[in-house]
This record gives C-alpha cells, sequence and structure tokens, in this order.
C-alpha cells in the first residue's frame, strides 16, 4: 500500500531547503566514494509510494559521454510520434524543475514543490527506517516516478538518464528495463566506478537484466563491447551495435546546427540537428537506433517522428551559441574524452582566429587531461572559482595547468572571466567557457541572464 502524502504543503523555498537537507554528492565536497543511497533503500522508498515505476515501457540510459543527449533526443523522437513521455535527466543549470519532464515540460519550482510535498512523509519514513541513508539524487529519482504515474497513469513511455554508473545508480529500479542504452565509455569518475574503461563498463552494464534490449553505442575501447556482449549473455539479453548497422555522414555544417545523412538497414534519410559536433551525429544515430526498437514493441514512431523529434531536441549548454563577435559558446565538458570531442567541433563547426577558454572545473576531474586536450587550441586560459563548494581553486588549476600552455590566467568567477576574455578578443575570435556544467550555468547566468534556482 501507498504511503500517505505529507499533509502541510511548503512552498519554494521549504521545498528546496528539504531536499537540499539529505546527503548529495553533486553538492558534498566530502561525499562518500560509492553512492550515498543503497538500491534497498531506494527500493523500500519506491514501495512506500505504491512502486510508482512500474506500468510504463522503460529506456534507460547510462555511459560517460552523450548520455544526456541521447535520453532528450529519444523522448523528443516519442514525442513527436504522439506518445506520452516523462524524461529524467541530471544534473541541472539553473533548477531542479529541469530534471524532470513530463510531455516535454520541465517542472515549474512550485509543482516541485507541490510534488516534494507530496512524497515528503514517505522520504522522512525512509530516512528514519534501518534501511539506509536517503539522498538527495534518490528523493528526485522517487519524485519523477511519482510524478510520472500521476500525470501518465500506467500509459506513456519513461526515459531515464542514470546519475553515475549503473549496477548501484538509484535510478536502477527496474530489474531491467525494456531497453538499455550504453553511451560511449570513458575514464570518469574513476575512485568510484574503476580505473579502466573495462572496469567502468562492468558497472554500467548493470543497467541491463533479464529480457532487455541493450543498444550499445560506438565504443573508443572495443574491450567494453565484449563486456557488454558477456553481460547480455550472462542475463539472457538481446545486444543490438549500433555500429554494426549503423553509420553517418556529415553533409552540412552551420554555427547553428548540421545536417548528416543515416545509414541502417532500412536505407538512408537526411536529418538535421541545432546540436553541434560529430559526437552529437553520433548520439542521434544512436537514439533512431532505440527508436527502431521502441517501434518494434509498439512505440508510434515513424519517419516524421524520427526527423521531427531529432531536429527539434535543443540541449542548453551543448556547444551552445551565446553571442557573435566574438562567438562565445559554452560546452560542460568535465573529462579528457569530452573535451576532445569539443576540440574537434570548436575546429571544424566554428571559424576563429584565436580561441580563449573559460575553465571552471570541480574536484576529482581530470584537469590535466582536459586542459591537454584544449591547450593547443588555446590563445589563453582563465581559471575561475564556481559557486560549487566542490569548485577546484583557480590558482591551484593555474598551477596545473601551466606546463601545458603559458596563457594561463585566473578569475574570480565565471563572468569575470569571460569579461576578461572580451577584453582580449577581437570580432574574429572565439572564447568558450567550459570544464563543468556549473560553469556553462553560471556563463547563461551571465550571458543570457537565466537565473538560478536551488544549484
Amino acid at each position: 500500500m501507498a504511503q500517505r502524502t505529507y499533509n502541510g504543503r511548503m512552498n519554494v523555498r521549504e521545498a528546496i531547503r528539504f531536499l537540499e537537507s539529505f546527503v548529495d554528492m553533486e553538492r558534498d565536497p566530502g561525499a562518500s566514494k560509492s553512492p550515498p543511497m543503497n538500491l534497498a533503500s531506494m527500493r523500500s522508498l519506491l514501495k512506500r509510494l505504491g512502486d510508482p515505476q512500474r506500468g510504463r515501457e522503460t529506456v534507460h540510459v547510462t555511459g560517460t559521454n552523450g548520455k544526456g543527449s541521447v535520453s532528450a533526443m529519444v523522448e523528443g523522437i516519442l514525442r513527436a510520434g504522439g506518445e506520452r513521455t516523462a524524461l529524467f535527466t541530471s544534473p541541472h543549470l539553473h533548477s531542479y524543475g529541469e530534471r524532470i519532464r513530463i510531455d516535454g515540460e520541465p517542472l515549474t519550482m512550485p509543482e516541485l514543490a507541490e510534488g516534494l510535498s507530496a512524497i515528503r512523509a514517505a522520504v522522512e519514513a525512509e530516512q528514519e527506517s534501518a534501511g539506509g541513508q536517503v539522498s538527495t539524487f534518490g528523493v528526485l529519482v522517487a519524485l519523477f516516478h511519482w510524478l510520472a504515474r500521476e500525470r501518465l497513469g500506467d500509459g506513456g513511455r519513461q526515459v531515464v538518464e542514470v546519475g553515475l554508473g549503473g549496477s548501484y545508480d538509484a535510478t536502477n529500479v527496474y530489474g531491467g528495463a525494456e531497453i538499455a542504452v550504453i553511451t560511449p565509455i570513458a575514464l570518469d569518475h574513476t575512485a568510484i566506478l574503476g580505473e579502466t574503461p573495462v572496469a567502468i563498463a562492468r558497472d554500467k552494464a548493470g543497467i541491463i537484466g533479464p529480457g532487455s534490449t541493450c543498444v550499445l553505442a560506438p565504443q573508443p575501447d572495443p574491450a567494453v563491447t565484449q563486456v557488454v556482449r558477456d553481460r547480455c549473455r550472462e542475463v539472457g539479453a538481446e545486444l543490438r551495435l549500433v555500429d554494426e548497422e549503423w553509420s553517418t555522414d556529415v553533409l552540412e555544417r552551420y554555427v547553428f546546427g548540421q545536417s548528416f545523412l543515416l545509414h541502417g538497414p532500412d536505407g538512408s534519410r537526411e536529418l538535421r540537428t541545432p546540436l553541434l559536433g560529430a559526437h552529437q551525429v553520433g548520439n542521434a544515430m544512436t537514439a533512431v537506433a532505440v527508436a527502431q526498437e521502441l517501434r518494434a514493441r509498439g512505440a508510434a514512431i515513424d519517419e516524421e517522428a524520427i526527423s521531427g523529434g531529432i531536429a527539434r531536441t535543443r540541449i542548453g549548454g551543448r556547444l551552445e551559441v551565446m553571442g557573435q563577435r566574438p562567438l562565445l559558446v559554452a560546452d560542460g565538458a568535465h573529462n579528457p574524452a569530452a573535451a576532445a570531442a569539443l576540440a574537434e567541433a570548436l575546429r571544424e563547426y566554428l571559424e576563429w582566429r584565436r580561441c580563449f577558454f573559460v575553465l571552471g572545473a570541480m574536484a576529482g576531474k581530470d584537469l590535466r587531461g582536459i586542459g591537454y586536450k584544449l591547450s593547443g587550441l588555446a590563445s589563453g586560459i582563465w581559471c575561475c572559482k564556481l559557486t560549487s563548494r566542490r569548485s577546484r581553486v583557480p590558482a591551484e588549476m593555474a598551477a596545473e595547468l601551466a606546463p601545458l600552455t603559458p596563457h594561463v590566467e585566473v578569475a574570480g568567477s565565471v563572468a569575470e572571466g569571460i569579461a576578461q576574455a572580451r577584453q582580449r578578443a577581437e570580432d574574429t575570435d572565439l572564447i568558450c567557457v567550459t570544464g563543468s556544467l556549473y560553469a556553462v550555468a553560471a556563463a547563461r547566468t551571465a550571458v543570457l541572464g537565466e537565473s538560478v534556482t536551488g544549484r
């Protein structure tokens, strides 16, 4: 039986205070090296709410890079086909409501407060039980599923992005989602997930369950494919290798998008996306492969839904162009593989004479690896302080990057770094804000006026 709901209604400020009263690896610099909310506690909390994660077909998406983009594209394709959808992603740029989208619409902060008020009694009961520690992320997962049931009933489809890893992530509550998607795997969160792509792949492959279909994106390390193949064989899941059935050719590149040919089992089609970079073409290819599996399972997906869903999927902070003369772009490249994709995209998709980076990074990230991928383009790097308690100290960042390039300076904030870069840049130059989504959020606030609620 579902736990009774909380009788009092919190306002937005109270709701954020309640949400942030729990342990949170994203905000807490002293967080554990393992997920703070174990799966037993997560499942117990959902049981108190009547197991709202059940009743809808689930696409569960993990990987190191691209999982947010693939999740958004898959949801966009489903919605373009007329399906009702629920989408869960993380982290957010400006407000917690961005993480939960029902039929494409993010939660407003009053809606978030109302939802948290409704599940508060169950959350507090779980926190007080002997089951384990509740986390901010786990509360958001529970809220997503509760809202999906309230808004969609037992219909629709849900697309859920993993927070960290796979096997022990708080989203892994389905016993094997209908479709498990694994995007490219690279080194990140090595202290938690493992120090090799193979070790990380073993953790992420934990989302594959009996009867699932696993869609595996092209992998930089072929050993990852074998790990996933072994997992599918072990649990009795089907495996679809995207690069065995699909390929792409980029046709045109613009400042605000690109077009490409997608070749697949049923022929070729021309698609357009507002997202920049060859890696986004790869993400679109994976999303279409997932869409084909969904169509085989009865989803209302035709060619128009595929082309329209890809074309209308926009994601803030992914090579987002925020200004011109000089060009100003922001991208949340937070590991070396993402930084390499960013560097390639800056070379191939944008025209500029000199490139300046405004860089903010979180503790625990491979700053030297990120800097190595970007330094060859840099006429200057500003190391900036972020608002998070996990932010790297700018002076320490500059000292670590100094062996890679002599053009390193420090700034007290991302806004200050942008201002200093603009003083140096000419109309034909490029300023790129990167290193963390926190840096991107700060840039969007400084340049576009986007407000921050509950960071």
